[in-house]
Parts: C-alpha cells; structure tokens; sequence
C-alpha cells in the first residue's frame, strides 16, 4: 500500500487562528477577558438562537457545573446512555448523583424513550440525552417524559453544533446545553467547552462556578472551581466559529455521497427533520469489526475509528451488570470512517472502494 493514510479526524489550524492567538498575546489579557465576552455571545447568535452562553474550560466541566447550576445533587438520580464517552456519566457523578444507564434506540444510536420512560424513578432528577455522531435525540419524546415526570432535561451537545430537529438548533430543549470544543471536534478553540443556559439564574451559577464563587474579585459568594477558559482558546474558537457553516456543508456533502455509494455496511439513517452534522459518519459492519478496520488501513490507507468499544456501564470505574442489549451490540459492530473536511473527491473514493473490498472479502 503506497497512498498516503487518509485520518479519520483532521485538525485544521490555519494562519487566522494563528493571527488571532497573536493577537491576543500582544494585548496582553489572557485569563478570560473581551476575547471570552466576544466568544461567548457570537457562539449563542451562531448556533443557539441567542440562548446565554457561558465558556468553560472543557467540555465535561461544562456538563458538571450546568448539572451544580441546576441543582442536581447527592441523592438525585440522571438518566443517561451508556453508549456515550464516559465523560457524559462522569459529569453527573461528580456531581454526587447517581447516573442511571439506559439502552439507545438502534438506528440513531442515541436515548431509547421507552428504555428512559422505565428507569423512571422518584428519585430521577432529570434526562441528559447525547447527540451522539451530530445526530439529535429524539427530543419530542424525551420532553414529553420529562414533562409528565417533572423532570429537568439536560443536553449533552458535545458533538452536534449546528445539529437540528425542524430548524430548532439542539442546545435549545433543555435546562442547559454542553458543547465541547475539544480538537476533534467540528470546531474547536484547542481545549473548552460552551454551555447554552435556558434562565439568567443557570448562566449566572455557571458564571460563578467557574470562577471560584466570584463575580466581583475576592467576593466569593459560593464554593467553586477554576473552570474558566482562556483568551487565548477563546481567540482560537471565534475564528473556527466563523469557518464552521462550510465545514458543516462539506460534511454534509461527503455524507451523502458515503450514503449513495457504500456498500456491503449499514450506513447511517438520519430522521425526517433532523439536521445531523456528522460529526462522526458511523457505519456497522458486523462482529469482524477490528478485523475490518485493520484491513481498511493495512490494505488500503484508510484510517477509522471506534467510538465507543466499551458501553460506559462496563467500564472499571463503574461496573455494571446490566442488560442493555443495543448499547452492546452498536458497541460490538460500529466503526466510524473518514467524513471530515480535509477530504477530497479521490480520498471519498478510495474510501468507498475500500469499503466495499473489504466487506466483499469478508473483512
């Protein structure tokens, strides 16, 4: 095999970000200051129809201080998918709650409502669904169960900026959003995370749990964290912020034609209405998958990965018997191929030829 390897992911960091981070080491003011400000209210007019934003410095803080921020406590308990990265569970438990793992609806690979619907319990607190891949959850349902349980909804967004159901952007359901700006991410500002706030009173404990209890220096008002992000990140953000709408629609386009020309895989379905950003273009292949993803790289310099290869539940960390029979078998079979922007029309095809050689060969 003599081509190059085509990545699954590609970070792209051009002379503008460049320029910016620059920019911000010239002025001086690295620690949350105008660049954060600016960062934080063009996010919200980009890609929450206005909602309050406030920058964080992951995307897992993000999670964590929205849950403190909405009085999630010890004693509560979170629904969550196990077919998410542990981050997701994580953040509830940091929080002295209890994340409670439920099955993923097979075609979406995100919240099953009827799994969410029986682990309903008077101790539920509330429902964090993923948009897992850029697709968007089944909101409807999910708030639907919320409302006749009277419970909190809370979105993990970590890989869906942009992501819609009939035009409403995701980060807009819920009590709050989390959207992480991790490197391979669809944007990123090098590290962080943005949390869309649904109340002043959300955004305001954020703003001051992650900064020590303050808003005013040296008034601390509650125990908090040192979860800010940088101007130096935030410069970084704002100019990917501004790139992201043509990444979006390159996405999209590789997308389809994965869609039109695949074969011998289960390719991704995307619901009526629902706006996926492909963050990850996740296919199945069946129980050979390391066997399959070895021979699209050996064979044919076509890098993928595996997200995620082990349902959190059964992680060391918390170690669950549990029976969640599509978390097992999407864990068993995924694998998520090259969707990114940097790709061009001969690297499509050689992924496509790829493929489809090696699902004829019976990986």
């Amino acid at each position: 095999m003599s081509a190059d390897l085509i990545p699954a992911a590609n970070l792209f960091v051009g002379e503008e970000e460049r320029a910016a981070v620059d920019r911000v080491l010239r002025g001086g003011q690295l620690a949350q200051g105008p660049e954060v400000a600016a960062f934080e209210q063009e996010f919200a007019r980009a890609l929450v129809d206005g909602w309050e934003c406030v920058a964080v410095s992951s995307g897992t803080a993000g999670a964590h201080l929205g849950l403190l921020a909405a009085g999630v406590s010890p004693g509560d308990e979170v629904i969550v998918p196990s077919f998410t990265f542990a981050a997701t569970a994580n953040s509830v438990a940091l929080t002295g709650a209890t994340p409670v793992f439920v099955d993923i609806e097979p075609t979406t690979f995100c919240l099953d409502p009827k799994a969410v619907e029986a682990a309903v319990t008077p101790r539920t607190r509330g429902i964090m669904p993923v948009h897992l891949y850029g697709h968007p959850a089944d909101m409807a349902a999910l708030s639907d169960i919320a409302r006749r349980h009277g419970l909190d909804v809370f979105e993990d967004a970590a890989q869906a900026h942009g992501a819609a159901i009939d035009g409403r952007l995701v980060g807009t359901f819920g009590q709050f959003a989390m959207f992480s700006l991790y490197p391979t991410k669809n944007m990123t500002s090098g590290e962080g995370g943005m949390v869309s706030c649904a109340t002043p009173e959300i955004a305001r404990t954020l703003r001051l749990l992650r900064n020590q209890g303050m808003d005013r220096r040296y008034e601390n008002e509650v125990i908090g964290f040192n979860y800010r992000m940088t101007d130096v990140h935030a410069a970084i953000g704002r100019v990917q912020l501004d790139r992201l709408p043509d990444w979006t629609k390159t996405r999209q386009s590789n997308a389809a034609f994965y869609d039109a020309h695949l074969n011998g895989v289960t390719t991704p379905r995307v619901r009526t209405g629902y706006t996926h950003v492909y963050h990850q273009y996740t296919v199945r292949v069946g129980d050979e998958r390391e066997r399959f993803a070895k021979a699209l790289a050996d064979e044919h310099g076509v890098g993928s990965g595996i997200y995620y290869p082990t349902p959190t539940h059964r992680l060391p960390s918390y170690s669950l018997g549990l029976d969640l029979p599509e978390t097992e078998r999407a864990a068993a079979t995924v694998l998520s191929l090259p969707v990114h922007p940097a790709l061009d029309a001969h690297d499509l095809d050689r992924v496509v030829h790829a493929v489809t050689a090696v699902a004829k060969a019976g990986a």
